[in-house]
């Protein structure tokens, strides 16, 4: 057996010919002892108090300062600099660019790592965009906020016409949604929609270079990058049905941090919440994946009802299913909404339509 060592730094007194790798310790001057103490203090001061975990796109980390500047603003305590950090997670979907989302297959392509960072306690808080977020929620972690939505809809975004329905014939969208594609081309099947996946930035840097003729984004993240400008026109919800939760920002803890729950509590927004409960709802009993392209908003209406619209469709956009329903705006009566409205259109469909996309 190989001799143990005693392993030693320039900053720790040398160890060097002490068997037991024990030294008998220095002692320091009371000067010395107050300048440690006050470095240690130091130190405590500049440990967060909550640590916000994030991917690493100028979106995500927009939504994450977003969040940062609500709690600062709330709680006096977060106020202090380096008193809430932001912790940056590289995703799966977030390393593997170039194969279409259906095709790596899996949910929580855009979360499971930060949720892995939640539960191991590197991080306190996990903010995400809603429409990411798989119907289920990893045992130990709960989400109880979600801030005010944004602008549901989709912008169109071209350097040669103003719409959809100005494209000619052969025109090719880029797009990684199944969502927008089945929607584009069952309205307009003479257009051609191409995988097109990479950050805001990304895929207008490759709509300028001419890789597509067009594209759509969600308008809500144009916004909080500032970026509104850069739209074309904005599609209106009844030609591009959004996805479910799209524009919505959630925000989740470890379901037995209280401390974490009650910051969260005081930047929720209800009616975010529970229009959000209804649509992820709807697509939890469609049990969606990338493979399947669904569509749902819920919102309140003039009468302050909920009006909920739900789509499911092919890829190709050759078979399209919606349904609508209006109800009271309350959690309960929207919940059931959702689950009604996916049992109607799995109905309609049957199983061979679910099993065609697989």
């Amino acid at each position: 057996m190989a001799p143990l060592r005693c392993v030693t730094t320039t900053a720790h007194h040398s160890l060097l010919g002490s068997p037991t790798c024990l030294a008998r310790p220095r002692r320091r001057s009371p000067t010395s002892v107050r300048a440690a103490v006050a470095v240690q203090s130091e130190a405590k001061a500049k440990v967060s108090l909550i640590r916000i975990g994030t991917r690493g796109s100028p979106l995500a980390l927009a939504q994450a300062h977003e969040t940062r500047d609500k709690l600062k603003a709330v709680h006096s305590e977060l106020a202090d600099d380096g008193a809430v950090e932001i912790v940056v997670i590289k995703t799966t979907g977030d390393m593997i660019l170039d194969k279409p989302l259906a095709d790596i297959g899996g949910k929580g392509l855009f979360t499971k790592e930060i949720d892995d960072a939640l539960l191991q306690g590197r991080i306190d808080i996990a903010v995400h965009s809603m429409k990411d977020v798989p119907t289920y929620l990893p045992e130990g972690t709960i989400l109880p906020c979600n801030l005010p939505r944004e602008d549901v809809r989709d912008a169109f975004i071209c350097l040669t016409a103003n719409s959809l329905s100005e494209l000619p014939a052969g025109s090719v969208v880029g797009s990684a949604s199944l969502r927008r594609q089945s929607q584009i081309l069952y309205r307009y099947p003479s257009l051609k929609v191409v995988n097109f996946r990479g950050n805001v930035q990304t895929r207008l840097r490759k709509l300028k270079e001419g890789d597509v003729h067009a594209t759509l984004l969600a308008l809500a993240g144009l916004k909080r990058l500032n970026m509104a400008e850069t739209a074309t026109s904005v599609l209106s919800v009844e030609e591009m049905l959004p996805a479910v939760a799209q524009g919505a920002i959630g925000i989740a803890c470890r379901s037995n941090d209280d401390k974490m729950m009650n910051y969260l509590s005081s930047l929720n927004h209800e009616d975010t919440r529970l229009a959000v409960a209804c649509e992820r709802e709807f697509l939890a009993v469609l049990d969606g994946n990338c493979r399947t392209p669904i569509a749902a908003y819920a919102y309140r209406d003039k009468d302050g009802n909920c009006s909920f619209r739900g789509l499911l469709a092919s890829p190709n956009g050759s078979i399209v299913y919606e349904t609508s329903r209006t109800g009271p705006y309350d959690f309960d009566g929207m919940v059931e909404m959702g689950k009604d409205a996916g049992h109607e259109l799995k109905a309609k469909a049957g199983p061979g339509f679910f099993d065609s996309l697989q």
